[in-house]
C-alpha cells in the first residue's frame, strides 16, 4: 500500500460522548462505524464515526484522566474540504446539536469555510473550497 492511499485514524479524548454523539452523527452527518463501552480493552468508551467509503475516521475515546491533559488549542482544527458551498441549515443543525460557531483565528477560514466548536472544544472547519 502507497503512503498516500492509507487509511488515517484521528483519535482524541472526549468528555462526552453522548454528547460527541449528537455533534457529529446528528448534526454533522457522519455514521457510527464502531462504538463500544468501558467493558471492552484498555478500558475506555470508544466511538468512532466516519463517512462510508471515506479513508479516515475519528475516534473519540472517554479517557478522564487524558481529559485534563489535552486542552485543544486555536490552531487543533480538523478541516473538511467539501468542494462546494454548505447550506447554513448544515450549521445550524451543527449548533442544535451542540456545536458552538465561532470566528477563526485565521482569516483564511473565514473567507472559505466556517468554523464550529464541537462538544470537546476542538475546531471544526467546514471548507467550501477543495483540496487541490
Amino acid at each position: 500500500m502507497q503512503l498516500a492511499e492509507a487509511p488515517i485514524r484521528l483519535a482524541r479524548p472526549s468528555r462526552d460522548l453522548d454528547a460527541a454523539h449528537r455533534f457529529w452523527v446528528q448534526g454533522l452527518g457522519l455514521q457510527v462505524l464502531w462504538q463500544s463501552g468501558a467493558d471492552t480493552e484498555g478500558g475506555h468508551a470508544l466511538l468512532m464515526v466516519g463517512a462510508p467509503g471515506a479513508a479516515w475516521h475519528l475516534e473519540l475515546v472517554d479517557d478522564p484522566l487524558a481529559q485534563d491533559e489535552s486542552r485543544p488549542g486555536p490552531e487543533d482544527l480538523l478541516v473538511l474540504y467539501l468542494g462546494a458551498q454548505f447550506s447554513p441549515l448544515l450549521i445550524d443543525r451543527l449548533v442544535e446539536h451542540g456545536g458552538k460557531r465561532v470566528t477563526s483565528r485565521n482569516p483564511y477560514w473565514e473567507r472559505w469555510g466556517a468554523t464550529i466548536v464541537d462538544p470537546d472544544g476542538y475546531l471544526l472547519v467546514l471548507s467550501h473550497r477543495t483540496w487541490d
